[in-house]
């Protein structure tokens, strides 16, 4: 079973300890919204999908992070619906500039994933893609 993780986030430098709010997805199919609310902290998991071990249970196809002012919010597609909020918001002031990614890692040291994005965007306030 792959136990790689997908991520999308918000992030003040580019240091592993970095104050961040961060979406991922895993390769159970669970997916989260957690936060470092502070340069040093330990992440805190916000919200928590269902463990998806279960074949039955719906894998998001699509999964998405909206930063509006200092209100962060996870949003998926579960089953090919519209994009809509999951979970509540989590609410936390980053000062200009800050660095928002895309990442890919494995939870096991010797283990390789690939993974394949498609349809991403990046949007500002303006509505402009970047």
């Amino acid at each position: 079973m792959a136990t790689a993780r997908r991520s999308s986030s918000f992030a003040r430098d580019l240091d592993d300890d970095s104050k961040e709010v961060m979406v991922a997805l895993h390769g159970t199919g669970m997916f989260h919204l957690a936060d470092r609310p502070e340069k040093n902290a330990e992440i805190r998991e916000e919200y928590r999908s269902a463990n998806s071990n279960d074949p039955d249970i719906i894998k998001p196809a699509r999964l998405g992070i909206e930063k509006r002012g200092d209100v962060i919010s996870l949003y998926a597609s579960l089953d090919g619906e519209p994009m809509h909020q999951i979970g509540p918001p989590i609410v936390l002031h980053f000062d200009e500039p800050f660095y928002v990614g895309i990442g890919f890692c494995s939870h096991l040291p010797t283990t390789s994933d690939t993974a394949v994005l498609s349809d991403v965007v990046l949007e500002n306030e303006a509505g402009k893609v970047q």
